[in-house]
């Protein structure tokens, strides 16, 4: 018997059970005791399955830059959908995959101008990691295998990811990890750099502790570091000023590579396509994710510089040059997805709005100095972050609140790590939903003080 859907009603009823999903990264008994629901977006709201709209301060997850349900992103995904739903990029390929790959590939600096495709950030990451390994060991440098991650790094949840990452919780149950790898300082001094907008000034001087690991493991045995350049999952950490072009520099000195984790930064979080060109500084890779979609369809990918990838291109023609791919990798509705959210950022001139809307976003997130239990504001870009003094009932359980009191109270969606609130909006953003931001944040936080 067929059963006639009103998909409308079907796509916003609230589901009697939950306990079905396990949920990532979140404290499901909390959740499903009282849960943060949302069942539509558009633009730059959220809406609950009742209607009642939630400022996305966001961006959903750090991806949705070019605003929710866009309508040409979501005509190219069902046109694409209805044409080619699924072809394989192992040995075969479909146009759509080449003419995304191109275009991201004229956004990157420099020689950067290959691009290999997954399907999220930790797989952009580990895919970073093998290739300098493979790189190495194709030029007869077998010896170069150590990783070099950064404290307070995050790199996805793979187990390259989390080994060169460097956030405790991700790491503490999941064993050795991966062997011969080691850890930069993080750049964060909170005496020297509280209330920054923008880069700070201190910190370029913690670069150099790449010197002191080079003496300590020998240069020969090192392939590869790999940091963000905003640390964002960690609370929306800058890199100072000057920081990464000293690490370009150290790398270079010892034929080390560098890659650079622009899952968060790219599309236009700092203001250009990638960090990178923020930063005149032209990594060996660049790890991609979230916005290159908007968010709409997962991908992830890197970019490669060309001399690594024509290293990969010197054996006989026939022969895979590297054994590596995932089954999704240049899925038809994500290049079509990308594709159409590359076209809104130049039509809208979504990463020029973000570099001219970066100074009116950093004086409204600092209005909020000096309010009772505010211990920093950083700002870069179009992000904010908001470290809050931790409860005496233990560290994250404000944090926690914040974000319930957000959602449920004031109608707004932010990150929260630990005790930190974190603001990434849309790219579309407006000065008065700039403002609008504000003010919810400003009443949350007074009411979890």
């Amino acid at each position: 018997m067929s059963v006639a859907y009103d998909f409308d009603t079907v796509s916003t009823a609230t589901p009697n059970d939950l306990e079905a999903f396990w949920m990532g990264f979140t404290a499901n008994r909390a959740f499903k005791a009282r849960p943060r629901m949302v069942a539509r977006a558009k633009d730059m709201h959220y809406f609950t399955p009742e209607g009642r709209p939630i400022l996305d301060a966001s961006a959903g997850l750090w991806c949705a830059n070019a605003g929710h349900s866009r309508d040409p992103i979501v005509q190219a995904i069902q046109k694409q959908a209805a044409e080619l739903d699924f072809a394989p990029t192992f040995q075969y390929g479909h146009p759509t995959a080449f003419r995304a790959a191109s275009r991201i590939a004229e956004l990157a600096p420099g020689d950067l101008d290959h691009v290999f495709f997954c399907n999220s950030g930790s797989e952009a990451d580990d895919t970073a990691l093998k290739i300098a390994l493979a790189y190495h060991a194709i030029r007869g440098n077998g010896t170069r295998t150590r990783l070099i991650g950064r404290e307070r790094g995050y790199h996805g949840v793979g187990f390259g990811g989390i080994s060169v990452g460097g956030i405790s919780p991700n790491r503490r149950f999941f064993g050795g990890m991966l062997t011969g790898v080691d850890h930069l300082p993080h750049t964060y001094d909170r005496e020297k750099q509280a209330f920054s907008k923008g880069e700070p000034e201190w910190g370029a001087e913690r670069a150099e502790a790449l010197e002191g690991i080079v003496a300590l493991h020998d240069a020969q045995t090192i392939a590869a570091v790999i940091v963000e350049p905003m640390a964002g999952s960690t609370g929306g950490l800058p890199a100072p000023k000057g920081y990464l072009k000293r690490l370009r520099e150290i790398c270079d000195k010892y034929g080390i590579l560098l890659i650079f984790d622009e899952v968060i930064t790219g599309f236009g979080r700092l203001g250009f396509p990638f960090a990178a060109e923020r930063y005149g500084v032209v990594p060996d890779m660049i790890a991609f994710a979230k916005g290159v979609t908007s968010g709409t369809v997962p991908m992830g990918g890197v970019i490669v510089r060309k001399g690594i990838y024509d290293t990969f291109m010197d054996g006989p023609e026939h022969v895979i040059e590297l054994f590596h791919g995932y089954t999704y990798s240049g899925h038809p509705l994500a290049c079509a997805a990308s594709l159409a959210t590359l076209d809104l950022y130049r039509d809208e001139g979504l990463f020029e709005r973000a570099r001219e809307m970066e100074p009116v976003f950093a004086d409204a997130m600092m209005s909020l100095k000096g309010k009772p239990g505010i211990l920093d504001i950083r700002t870069v870009g179009l992000v904010g972050a908001f470290d809050m003094a931790p409860s005496p009932e233990g560290p994250g359980k404000r944090g926690f609140k914040a974000m319930e009191v957000g959602f449920h109270d004031n109608g707004i969606m932010f990150r929260v790590t630990g005790d930190t609130l974190a603001v990434s909006p849309p790219l579309i953003i407006s000065e008065s939903q700039v403002g609008e931001i504000v003010d919810k944040l400003s009443k949350t936080i007074d009411a979890v003080m």
